[in-house]
């Protein structure tokens, strides 16, 4: 049993860990909180079970298999679980995990977030839920941007006034997250208001889309056909968004952090340029063949789409950069580098670039299947879970997978206990990178043609 803030909590054994889940950090939102920013959690007399995860947070499926979300899995979804080999206290460093799902959908109740492996290697884990979709991130006239990573704060404020109880030291407390959850931990670490709560950061594959105001009001406006999300049920909401998603034929990205000037001041390429979040160690990267996954869901590509990419980017002369970069690809693999790179590699390389303080680079190139090193390969990597579900489809028992996981999880593990995950430091001149694959490696700028090009771009405000 753990005394909280709020009220007593029992976990359970499990091997030599102690784990608690579903721990309320905020109440839930709907009804009177409705759209509004965390409020604290209420407190409890007793000793509350802490056994069972908390309900997702309203959103849609976008993933074959995750059902369909249901008022009737519970409301009280904005809660954390702890995973500590030794509860009570020996002042252990703190891994503080941020799913992704495009900012539509995710829970930290997935498998594949399971935190015991992390947990053995001699840290405290904590996992929690936030508002996604437009609940979380949609602008709605009268109530805060952002409420997805207000919740976020909330979760970390609710480490820094507890985890001492579950074992963890509040001064060491690493935040980690995949793809929307790269982008909330490079948003953190831009967010005055999340000062303090953190000093090491993983981000792994930074998506680089942000809404300004206008644009996200005009997404918001376009999903709710005229209604205000005000007079709307989660259900309502969650309709509107399929709606949406249908007429603009699967294609659409309409969720996004916004840069609102108060929550988000700034994207985090501009805010690290300003000195933001140098006092953080970072360690950034990448998966290789990112967009191999969603590729893999469409008709393939052609040389029309190729060049339709290409044209909608503006970037100067990249058919001749990538044709020169990548000789041997025809149309389809050119198309997937290019998404890749504007999904997921370059926003992360370029944040690699940005930040002034210490910075360690990476790139996952091992390829288990024929999707390659895809979108999502590090995340069973990361936590070790490697025979579930998602490793059933893009790993498919490879036996290669468990020592590659080891690399990141001893490499993650160190880097929340010293600020120095194994490699050199990268510094923008040499673009030192380490490559996870079966036989690791240190290497310069593994993708400097796709970096040279980038950085000439940028990833600013989407504003139209």
């Amino acid at each position: 049993m753990v005394r909280t803030t709020a009220g007593t909590v029992r976990g359970s054994r499990d091997g030599g860990l102690s784990v608690f889940k579903g721990i309320p950090f905020a109440q839930a939102p709907y009804g009177e909180h409705w759209l509004a920013a965390p409020a604290p959690a209420r407190p409890w007399d007793g000793v509350r079970e802490a056994t069972a995860f908390g309900p997702r947070p309203a959103q849609v499926s976008i993933a074959p298999g995750v059902p369909e979300w249901s008022a009737a899995e519970g409301l009280e979804c904005l809660t954390v679980n702890v995973w500590t080999p030794d509860e009570g206290g020996s002042g252990l460093p703190v891994m503080v995990w941020i799913y992704g799902g495009a900012y539509q959908a995710g829970s930290a109740d997935m498998p594949e977030y399971d935190g015991s492996l992390l947990a053995a290697e001699g840290v405290v884990v904590v996992t929690f839920n936030y508002r996604v979709g437009l609940q979380g991130f949609g602008h709605v006239d009268g109530a805060p941007a952002n409420r997805g990573f207000l919740d976020q704060v909330a979760a970390l404020r609710w480490v820094q006034d507890n985890i001492a109880g579950f074992g963890g030291d509040p001064g060491r407390v690493t935040v980690f997250g995949e793809s929307a959850g790269a982008g909330s931990v490079a948003a953190l670490m831009s967010m005055p208001m999340a000062r303090g709560l953190f000093g090491r950061a993983i981000a792994q594959s930074v998506p680089g889309t942000f809404f300004s105001t206008a644009y996200a009001r005009k997404v918001s406006r376009d999903l709710l056909e005229g209604r205000s999300a005000h007079d709307c049920s989660p259900e309502e909401l969650l309709a509107a968004a399929r709606r949406f998603v249908a007429r603009s034929k699967g294609v659409a990205l309409p969720f996004s952090p916004v840069v609102d000037g108060e929550v988000l001041p700034e994207t985090p390429w501009e805010a690290f340029a300003d000195g933001a979040g140098s006092d953080i160690e970072l360690v950034v990267g990448y998966n290789r063949d990112e967009f191999r996954m969603f590729a893999a869901m469409a008709p393939p590509a052609t040389e029309h789409d190729l060049a339709e990419v290409l044209k909608e980017f503006a970037l100067p002369d990249a058919d001749v950069v990538y044709r020169t970069a990548h000789p041997d690809a025809g149309a389809v693999e050119l198309y997937n580098v290019v998404l890749s790179d504007w999904l997921f590699r370059m926003p992360s390389a370029l944040l690699a670039d940005a930040h002034a303080g210490a910075t360690y680079a990476y790139e996952l190139t091992w390829a288990p299947t024929e999707l390659g090193a895809c979108h999502a390969l590090d995340v069973p990597l990361t936590f070790g879970t490697v025979n579930g579900a998602l490793a059933g489809w893009i790993i498919r028992g490879a036996p290669e997978a468990e020592a590659v996981s080891r690399q990141f999880r001893a490499a993650w593990t160190r880097f929340a206990k010293t600020g120095d995950p194994g490699w050199p430091a990268y510094e923008p001149v040499a673009a030192s990178t380490h490559v996870f694959d079966v036989e690791p490696s240190d290497v310069r700028d593994p993708e400097a043609a796709s970096r040279a090009l980038w950085s000439k771009r940028g990833f600013p405000v989407i504003d139209e």
